[in-house]
């Protein structure tokens, strides 16, 4: 399989193309009168998502949200 393909032959294969991406993971570029307009890719869960998963409901108490937090902490401002 090609890695790009364009809108008039993906149209009438288009299930046949997303099987082929999930199996083999890799990218397809459609294109429109040659020039690339859209990137397939396969699903992958982002593993920033978990870190704020478990960051969720850990604020227990915000008094001020507008003022600086840790500024004792950063040398440049002493």
């Amino acid at each position: 399989m090609s890695n790009i393909i364009s809108k008039s032959k993906l149209k009438p294969c288009l299930l046949e193309y997303f099987r082929k991406v999930e199996k083999t993971g890799k990218e397809l570029i459609i294109t429109d009168h040659g020039k690339p307009v859209l990137k397939i890719v396969p699903y992958s869960q982002d593993p920033s998502d978990d870190a704020l998963k478990l960051l969720r409901n850990s604020v227990i108490r915000y008094d001020d949200p507008t003022e600086p937090v840790g500024i004792e902490d950063w040398e440049s401002l002493k």
